[in-house]
C-alpha cells in the first residue's frame, strides 16, 4: 500500500476515533453526574449503561417472546436440565435419561423438601463430583432462615448467569424506560454488607447467593461507598460509611438494597446519627470513635475533603425534620430500588409515610437462593407483580388448600387460575428437583401465556394454633386495618407474633388467667413515640382481634366457638427489633443483606428477647 494512501487511512481512523470520543464527551456533558465521580469512573459508567441498555432491550424482547411460548419454553427448560444431569448419581437413580416430557417427569419423581437432599449435599461438601449436577457447584448458597433453619443449597454458575441476563438486564431496561431520569451518570447508595464466608472441608465456599460486595466487585464504582468501605465487616460501621459518602454526593440518583427494610434501617440510622455525620462532612474525616481498621480508615479519609457548604445545607434540612428528607438532601433522586413485597411491605410503607415523599419504590425481581423466579415489568403499578421467567426454572403449582399433603398433585403454570393461591414448586439448574421452596403466590393475571404472580407469604410464617393457618398476608392486612382506625395516633415501627404454645417454656410470664384460656396469638409490637395505658392496650387488642375475624372467616369461626382465645398484645421498648435483628445476625449463617425479621417467632431465644423488652 502506498505511503500516502496509508497516511490517509490512518488520518481517517484517527478522525473517526476523535469524533467518537468527542461524541461520548458531549453525551456525558449532557447528563447529570455524581459529584464523587472521577473522569474514568464516569466514562466507565456511561459505557456500561449503554451496554446495559442495549442488551437489556434485547433480553426484554426475548422474554416477551418466551412469554408467548410459555408452555413450550418451560418444557424445553425442564428437559434441558434433566438431559444435562442424566448421568449424575441423582439422575441415574431417577432415570432422567428416560424422561421425554413434563408429564412423565411429574409422574415418576416425587415432590421434595430440603431433607431429601441432605445426604447429597453432604457428599458435595466433602468434594464428591457428579452428585446432583454434572457441573460442579461453585458454592453452597445459604437461605435466610426467616421461616425456619437456614439451608445450604448447591449453586452452579447457571444461577447467577440466568439472574443477570434474564433478571438484572431486564430490570435495568425496565427501570430506564419507566424512570428516564435514572439513565444518568449518578451513583447509587447501596445498603449492602460483606458476608463472612465459611468453607466446607473440601474448600467449597458457603455464603449468600444474593448480591453482596464480594460478588459485585465489577460494579462497585457505581456506588457512592468507596471500595475500601466494603472491607468493613461490622454492620454499624459499614452503614455509617455508606451514609457519610452518600451525603457528600448531592447528585445521588438511587437508594438501593436487596430489601426495603435495609433502606428503612439505613434512614433510621441517618436520623439518629445526623449530627456526627454532618460534622464529618464539614471536617472531611471519618468519625474517630468508629471501630474501623487503620488501613481502611486511611484509605477512606484520603477521599474526603472538608465541605463546609454541604454541611450547612445538610444541617439546615435535618434540623427541619425528617419528613420527606430523601428528596430534600438528595434533590435529584430518581427512585428506591428494593424488594417491597412479603415481609418487606411494612418497611416500604414506612418509607413512603415518612422519608420518601414522592420518591417511587421499584421492586424489580422476585428471587430466592434457589434462583430467579420473576421480573417486575410494571414498576409503576401500586402492588408489585412479577412475570415468571420461563427459562430460569421449571415451575409447578400446588393449590394452597392441598399444600398440607406430602405428595399433592401439582398444576403446570398454564393450568393455574387468576386470583387463586398456590404453593410454588421449582426444578432448577443447580440440582433441586420438584422442590417445595415454601413460597405462596397468587396468580395476578397472565401476560400472553405466562403467569404473572404476586408474592403472598412464606409457609413457615403462618399462625396455626387450631389448623386455621392464618398467613402472614392476612395477619398484616388485619393489623394495618386496625391501626388505620386509630388514624395518626399510633405509628408502628415493627411487629412479630408467637403462638401461645411457645409460652409453655416461659412460665414466668404466664399468668394463671393465660394458662387457663384456649390457644391464642401473641402480638409483639413496637410503636413510635407512643406510651399506651392498660385500657388503651385492651382496646387496641380487641380491635386487632376483630379485624382478624373480618379478614379470616376461619379464624372468626374458631373465635366464635371459643376454640381460640382473643389475641394478646404486648408492647415492647424502642429498639427491641434492632436487638432482635442483631441476635439473628449473630446466630444465623445468612448475611446481613438476607436477614429479615420473622413475622412468627419459632425459638425460645427469640421469644426471650421480646419478653425481656415488654413495657406491659
Amino acid at each position: 500500500m502506498p505511503a500516502r494512501k496509508l497516511t490517509v487511512y490512518v488520518s481517517m481512523a484517527v478522525g473517526i476515533t476523535g469524533l467518537s470520543v468527542l461524541g461520548i464527551i458531549l453525551q456525558i456533558r449532557r447528563k447529570r453526574c455524581s459529584e464523587l465521580h472521577t473522569f474514568s469512573s464516569m466514562l466507565r459508567q456511561h459505557l456500561e449503561y449503554c451496554i446495559f441498555s442495549l442488551f437489556g432491550t434485547r433480553m426484554t424482547r426475548k422474554l416477551e417472546k418466551d412469554s408467548i411460548s410459555f408452555i413450550q419454553v418451560q418444557e424445553e427448560t425442564l428437559l434441558k436440565i434433566l438431559k444435562s444431569n442424566a448421568d449424575t448419581e441423582y439422575g441415574l437413580k431417577y432415570n432422567f435419561g428416560g424422561i421425554n416430557d413434563k408429564a412423565k417427569y411429574v409422574s415418576q419423581h416425587p415432590l421434595t423438601r430440603y431433607k431429601h437432599y441432605e445426604s447429597y449435599i453432604e457428599k458435595i461438601s466433602e468434594g464428591e463430583k457428579n452428585v446432583l449436577t454434572a457441573k460442579d457447584p461453585y458454592q453452597l448458597g445459604v437461605t435466610s432462615g426467616t421461616s425456619g433453619k437456614s439451608s445450604l443449597l448447591p449453586t452452579t454458575n447457571d444461577i447467577p448467569r440466568i439472574f443477570f441476563t434474564n433478571g438484572v438486564l431486564v430490570g435495568i431496561n425496565t427501570m430506564f424506560e419507566a424512570y428516564p431520569g435514572s439513565y444518568q451518570l449518578q451513583k447509587s447508595l447501596k445498603f449492602f454488607y460483606s458476608p463472612k464466608w465459611c468453607y466446607t472441608s473440601s474448600g467449597l465456599p458457603i455464603g449468600p447467593n444474593s448480591s453482596s460486595p464480594s460478588n459485585s466487585q465489577r460494579i462497585l464504582h457505581l456506588y457512592t461507598t468507596p471500595k475500601a468501605g466494603f472491607d468493613i465487616m461490622t454492620e454499624p460501621e459499614a452503614l455509617y460509611i455508606h451514609l457519610l459518602f452518600a451525603l457528600k454526593d448531592r447528585n445521588l440518583g438511587i437508594l438501593e438494597a436487596n430489601f426495603a427494610q435495609l433502606v428503612y434501617s439505613g434512614l433510621l440510622a441517618l436520623e439518629a446519627q445526623w449530627k456526627s455525620l454532618v460534622e464529618d462532612v464539614e471536617l472531611g474525616r471519618v468519625n474517630p470513635i468508629l471501630n474501623i481498621k487503620e488501613d481502611v480508615r486511611s484509605k477512606l479519609e484520603s477521599l474526603l475533603k472538608p465541605d463546609k457548604e454541604r454541611a450547612v445545607e445538610l444541617e439546615r434540612e435535618f434540623t427541619n425534620g425528617f419528613d420527606g428528607i430523601v428528596r430534600r438532601v438528595w434533590p435529584h433522586i430518581n427512585l428506591v430500588l428494593a424488594c417491597s413485597t412479603g415481609s418487606s411491605e411494612l418497611y416500604a410503607s414506612k418509607l413512603k409515610e415518612k422519608y420518601l415523599g414522592d420518591v417511587p419504590i421499584y421492586s424489580p425481581f422476585y428471587g430466592s437462593t434457589e434462583g430467579l423466579v420473576g421480573v417486575n415489568l410494571w414498576p409503576q403499578e401500586t402492588t408489585p407483580v412479577y412475570m415468571l421467567v420461563p427459562r430460569a426454572m421449571f415451575f409447578e403449582f400446588i393449590p394452597v388448600e392441598e399444600s398440607s399433603q406430602e405428595q399433592p398433585k401439582t398444576l403446570f403454570g398454564e393450568n393455574t387460575e387468576v386470583g387463586k393461591l398456590y404453593e410454588l414448586v421449582v426444578t432448577n439448574p443447580s440440582g433441586l428437583y420438584r422442590y417445595r421452596i415454601g413460597d405462596v403466590v397468587k396468580i395476578a393475571r397472565f401476560h400472553n401465556s405466562c403467569p404473572v404472580v404476586e408474592f403472598q407469604y412464606r409457609q413457615g410464617q403462618i399462625l396455626n394454633v387450631r389448623a386455621e393457618k392464618t398467613s402472614e398476608r392476612v395477619f398484616y392486612d388485619a393489623l394495618t386495618a386496625a391501626l388505620g382506625e386509630e388514624g395518626q395516633k399510633l405509628q408502628m415501627v415493627d411487629y412479630t407474633c408467637a403462638e401461645s404454645v411457645m409460652f409453655s417454656t416461659q412460665n414466668h410470664v404466664m399468668s394463671d388467667e393465660l394458662k387457663s384460656v384456649a390457644p391464642f396469638y401473641a402480638l409483639f409490637i413496637e410503636l413510635s413515640d407512643t406510651e399506651l395505658k392498660e385500657d388503651d392496650m385492651k382496646g387496641l387488642e380487641q380491635k386487632i382481634d376483630e379485624a382478624l375475624c373480618r379478614f379470616s372467616p376461619v379464624y372468626e369461626s374458631f373465635r366464635r366457638k371459643g376454640s381460640i382465645s382473643c389475641l394478646k398484645l404486648f408492647a415492647v421498648r424502642e429498639g427491641t427489633f434492632c436487638e432482635l435483628r442483631q441476635y439473628l445476625l449473630r446466630n444465623n449463617p445468612a448475611a446481613a443483606n438476607q436477614i429479615k425479621i420473622p413475622r412468627v417467632v419459632k425459638t425460645k431465644e427469640t421469644l426471650d428477647i421480646l419478653l425481656r423488652n415488654r413495657t406491659m
